[in-house]
């Protein structure tokens, strides 16, 4: 399963004093894990944005999470902000890279002769006359850096 980092602004319009934001924060984290999630960066003066991360896939429904309990925690008018996915080389980062360009494909690893991970991805010929190889091939060597071979089927 997908680690997505969820980015937001607490408190956009500045209401919250610091010793309010560091309160209602510390209610947040305290709070956090029951509803699945990690507060990963705390949101501090002036900047107040705040990371968290939650296990999933649907990037809009775990942001919707996470601005839900902000608006409860922190009574603010909260600021979804990026949602990104923390990558760390698994077949499930590739199938998340592929689903994000609206595509799947067939996984395989094989060890190169250097001692590294080798990924091949079949894509359908049909997927790849929609979406440039290039694009595909550039998102998926960043996400798993790795060597990556697309293979047209």
């Amino acid at each position: 399963m997908r680690t997505a980092v969820i980015r937001i602004k607490v408190d956009p319009a500045r209401e919250l004093t610091p010793e309010l934001l560091s309160e209602r924060t510390d209610a947040f984290a305290g709070q956090a894990p029951r509803h699945g999630m990690e507060v990963f960066e705390r949101p501090s003066d002036p900047r107040r944005e705040m990371q968290v991360l939650m296990i999933g896939s649907d990037g809009a429904a775990l942001q919707s999470a996470v601005t839900k309990l902000c608006v409860e925690t922190f009574l603010t008018s909260p600021e979804p902000g990026p949602v990104t996915f923390i990558s760390r080389g698994t077949d499930d980062d590739v199938r998340g890279v592929l689903a994000g360009f609206g595509i799947s494909g067939d996984i395989s690893r094989a060890d190169s002769d250097d001692g590294f991970d080798v990924v091949t991805v079949r894509i359908a010929a049909n997927d790849l006359a929609r979406i440039p190889e290039s694009r595909i091939h550039t998102a998926l060597e960043a996400s798993l850096n790795c060597e990556v071979n697309i293979v047209e089927v």
